[in-house]
């Protein structure tokens, strides 16, 4: 919403009304109509795919920088995805159809749409790419980094059993990979409570994975 110019971003926020977003609240279903569009301010979710008895495995994650919803930016009115929020806080709302009307009557709107699409068309593959070749230890300090740039804290709220759920891994391996960070003197993990003590080494540990979203984000917003 901030890349909009003064007039339509005063348009779009006098449709949006601010809520508070819950903690592991889950905001859509894959194949559910798309009922309201979401800006993310403190708040911010993960996208899963899920398939049946699994409980999904995180492709994406948006924050402040980006919008639940942007499907409808392509004339699509089903959730692809499970939207879960990671992180509760603000977000602004608009009704679906509300968005809609306000799209169609602005151009700066629709290319600020399709550029994020763009974006998150890119993270979505490198996603699938990293899932497949990366390490879980270069794989979670590209998850923390990500979680830190959209929680806007140097510690976030989280579990070993989440973060083995989100990317599709044993609880084993998630604490394996964090005792190393934490070795390392990267992190600290205690009683839920995870706090990146050394970011620029984080992001050194990380896989290349995290730096091509960065950029992507930067280039394109």
């Amino acid at each position: 919403m901030s890349q909009l110019p003064l007039k339509d971003r005063k348009r779009l926020q006098s449709l949006c009304v601010p809520v508070e977003l819950s903690l592991s609240q889950v905001l859509s279903e894959p194949g559910e109509t798309t009922r309201c569009v979401y800006f993310p301010s403190a708040a911010f979710v993960s996208l899963l795919a899920v398939t049946a008895g699994k409980p999904g495995i995180e492709v994406a994650m948006i924050g402040s920088e980006g919008m639940l919803g942007a499907e409808i930016g392509l004339g699509v009115t089903t959730a692809p995805l499970r939207t879960l929020v990671q992180g509760s806080g603000l977000a602004w709302r608009v009704g679906a159809t509300s968005f809609g009307h306000e799209l169609a009557r602005s151009p700066a709107l629709q290319a600020c749409v399709r550029r994020y699409v763009h974006v998150l068309m890119m993270q979505l593959a490198t996603s699938a790419v990293c899932l497949h070749y990366h390490a879980i230890t270069p794989r979670l300090a590209r998850w923390l980094l990500m979680s830190q740039d959209r929680a806007h804290a140097r510690s976030i709220h989280v579990t070993h059993e989440f973060l083995a759920s989100m990317m599709g891994v044993r609880r084993v391996s998630v604490t394996t990979a964090a005792s190393a960070l934490q070795r390392s003197g990267l992190i600290i993990y205690h009683r839920g409570e995870l706090t990146v003590l050394d970011r620029k080494g984080l992001e050194n540990a990380a896989c290349d994975c995290y730096r091509a979203g960065r950029q992507a984000y930067t280039e394109l917003l």
